[in-house]
């Protein structure tokens, strides 16, 4: 029904969920923000690249034309963008900085079809409680923060450190519902039609 442009095993759950079939197709695409790029600008540089990026494999391996979907997801706090820590000292220090920190989490999704590109953005703000020095590093020695934007997934044992969002859940984790059946929608994919 759809290729998805992305590894995150997030992602992949919440397709699974909606109950839309699609197959991944692994990109690699530079993910360096560029100078004086902001968080939103980033997020949806990133999400149209990956999509591009998808399509051109797509074509190059001669696969069925499908829509292809991609994603990004970044977390943004007083305008700098938090994203995936190389080591666990820049997870702690990015994890420090969102201690007792109201934050920013938004995630980015392009379309590509034969027709052409849609977009979405959801943006989330979450509030996360003050960490003690023993929280942060029996989070970080789990190893949960390593592969996620700002060190940590709220789908897992961080969770317990959120006290609260304004905005979509499943945008946080990486896939936003709402927006993803919106785009879905608009390339011709009916999820719940998928359903019977």
């Amino acid at each position: 029904m759809l290729y998805l442009a992305s590894k995150s095993p997030r992602r992949a759950e919440i397709l699974k969920q909606l109950g839309v079939p699609f197959q991944v197709l692994q990109v690699d695409v530079d993910e360096t923000p560029m100078p004086h790029e902001d968080a939103l600008e980033y997020v949806q540089r990133i999400a149209k690249t990956k999509a591009e990026a998808g399509w051109h494999l797509m074509q190059q391996q001669q696969l069925t034309v499908l829509p292809l979907l991609s994603a990004d997801t970044t977390v943004s706090l007083a305008g700098e963008i938090l994203g995936k820590p190389v080591d666990q000292a820049d997870a702690l220090r990015m994890l420090q900085q969102l201690s007792g920190s109201v934050h920013e989490v938004h995630t980015a999704l392009a379309m590509m079809t034969a027709q052409g590109l849609y977009t979405a953005l959801s943006s989330t703000r979450v509030m996360m409680k003050p960490l003690s020095e023993s929280e942060l590093h029996s989070y970080i020695s789990s190893g949960e923060p390593m592969d996620k934007a700002g060190a940590y997934g709220i789908q897992g044992l961080a969770s317990l450190f959120v006290q609260r969002i304004e905005g979509s859940y499943s945008g946080v984790m990486g896939l936003p519902i709402y927006e993803t059946g919106e785009l879905c929608r608009q390339a011709g994919i009916n999820i719940l039609a998928l359903q019977n």
